[in-house]
């Protein structure tokens, strides 16, 4: 018997209510438990490192690192405050990557082949464009393109060297002395994990055009083929930077930056110790690439207010109006273990009694977020509005409530 003849049987039993049960009705699945994110663990301690640091790019908030503030010997990482400096000027206009620079003898003789460090084949007494002393010098961690951009710059290293500590205390680079622009060992040539970090984040915000060199992998001047010695540019793709450094003072070091989706973060591995050199760049680089990965899967950084947002109202007395409205001139971004974020405890630190006039941008107070008892970002309160002084009655009425108030 076909299908098409059971169906008048079928409709009339199931109008009929009961030639069919009916199925049961699903049992409804529990809630979902909240399930508290896990302990942070603890950070991948770089194996052999004298100092390390991993920051996050956008808030600055170092997330972990031992001897950050210990001054070290920096070796070629100190080519990124040298290519800062060339950077800075060509944007201020006092350079151009279309310059011609002199290879000097001194920057043949200090920097060049004939050297233990490394060079980028620029040869004496020849004119070469300042775009490709600069590649030579992010790229192949020439010396010599190192001597040859500060003598163009200033007239003189020595003169560099002053440009580049100054600049280096506008960053807030207060740990680190440069004594010249290569990273050859050098009394008192300094720089600490947390301002080579600090150095960093400047770089790739203020000059991100020229940051782009740092991922470049290898580059080719006077028939002579260089690569880049940062190994994690082929390692792992969201690394872009920055630079390697060594010498037998310094051991072998590393900078290195990386972005995965919105967020970067960059770390610093400095002053392994090893006779063996496939080592200490295996060493350097797994610490660095190690912290990394930590950072990325169990942190995250979020913005909490813009710039001029207001994030409380405080009384005002003796002024035109009765209350002065509070925020922060700067962005306040907080990087927190990741899913903590609602865990965040804000508090305010301002007088307990305000009186106008204020003006307009005027120190008022200090927010503070903590979080687990510890604060993890603290900036200061400002008046987002002036508020002049009332009226002659408006002043003598809040005199009176102040006394009042005191007694």
């Amino acid at each position: 018997m076909s299908v098409s003849r059971f169906l008048p049987f079928l409709l009339v039993a199931v109008l009929a209510g009961g030639a069919f049960a009916q199925a049961p009705a699903p049992t409804p699945l529990p809630d979902k438990p909240e399930v508290a994110p896990p302990p942070t663990p603890e950070a991948p301690v770089p194996v052999g490192a004298k100092a390390w640091i991993l920051m996050d790019h956008v808030s600055g908030q170092v997330l972990a690192g031992e001897k950050i503030d210990e001054p070290l010997n920096p070796a070629s990482i100190t080519k990124v405050m040298t290519s800062y400096v060339v950077a800075a000027e060509v944007a201020a206009g006092r350079a151009s990557l279309d310059d011609m620079v002199k290879i000097s003898e001194n920057a043949w003789r200090q920097g060049g082949a004939g050297t233990d460090g490394s060079y980028s084949a620029l040869e004496v007494n020849t004119e070469v464009k300042l775009d490709d002393v600069l590649h030579g010098l992010v790229i192949q961690s020439g010396n010599d393109a190192a001597i040859a951009l500060a003598e163009h710059l200033a007239g003189t290293e020595a003169a560099f060297v002053d440009m580049m500590n100054a600049y280096a205390s506008k960053l807030g680079m207060t740990g680190s002395n440069f004594e010249n622009a290569h990273g050859l060992t050098a009394e008192g040539h300094l720089m600490t994990a947390r301002d080579i970090a600090t150095l960093s984040r400047a770089l790739i915000n203020h000059f991100p055009e020229h940051y782009a060199l740092y991922k470049i992998k290898e580059f080719t001047y006077n028939g002579i083929q260089q690569y880049n010695r940062n190994g994690l540019l082929w390692k792992d793709d969201s690394v872009d930077g920055l630079k390697t450094g060594h010498t037998s003072a310094a051991g072998y070091c590393l900078a290195a930056s990386a972005k995965r989706g919105d967020q970067r973060l960059v770390s610093v591995v400095l002053g392994i110790d090893t006779n063996s050199r496939n080592e200490g760049f295996r060493l350097r680089e797994q610490g660095n690439l190690a912290l990394l990965n930590w950072g990325f899967r169990h942190f995250e950084t979020h913005s909490v207010y813009g710039a001029g947002d207001q994030v409380a109202e405080h009384p005002i007395w003796r002024g035109a109006a009765d209350v002065v409205s509070l925020g922060v001139t700067e962005a306040l971004l907080v990087t927190v273990p990741r899913g903590r974020y609602g865990d965040l405890k804000p508090s305010m630190d301002v007088p307990r009694q305000l009186t106008a006039p204020v003006a307009k941008g005027q120190a008022i107070g200090t927010l503070r977020l903590s979080l687990d008892g510890k604060v993890v970002a603290e900036r200061p309160l400002v008046a987002l509005a002036e508020v002049a002084e009332g009226g002659f009655f408006k002043r003598m009425s809040d005199d009176f409530w102040l006394w009042w108030e005191s007694e």
